[in-house]
């Protein structure tokens, strides 16, 4: 059974950082793109960031740039979301997707309507 785990989430102040993570079990997640994606309340999902697992190519939306990293372990089968100088308006349940048929900035711009999700994390920035 695919199944994507997020944890790391939680309350932090602006200007602090959260580390996200993002475990696969039930797969491997080479020769997938993985995504970071975030949804706060009454607004539209949005695509944060994703990796490419096989070449490691990146993609971050414009809200993100300098301030987040994306990463990859494919020992660990995990993907990670460092994410610094963490503003209000980062705010928002993040989640993490797997699609093997897509590309990193096809995935972001898009979703991942075919690809597996987990189940999200929240992430709150307030002081």
């Amino acid at each position: 059974q695919l199944q994507l785990v997020e944890s790391g989430g939680g309350l932090v102040q602006p200007g602090g950082s959260l580390r996200l993570s993002c475990a696969a079990s039930g797969f491997s997640l080479d020769y997938y793109v993985i995504g970071w994606f975030r949804q706060a309340p009454g607004k539209e999902r949005e695509g944060v960031s994703c990796i490419s697992s096989s070449d490691g190519s990146t993609y971050y939306a414009d809200s993100v740039k300098g301030r987040f990293t994306i990463s990859r372990d494919i020992a660990k089968n995990t993907v990670f979301l460092q994410m610094n100088s963490l503003k209000p308006d980062d705010t928002a349940v993040y989640y993490c997707a797997a699609d093997g048929l897509t590309t990193v900035q096809a995935m972001c711009v898009h979703g991942a309507p075919f690809g597996s999700w987990g189940q999200g994390t929240q992430v709150t920035v307030s002081s």
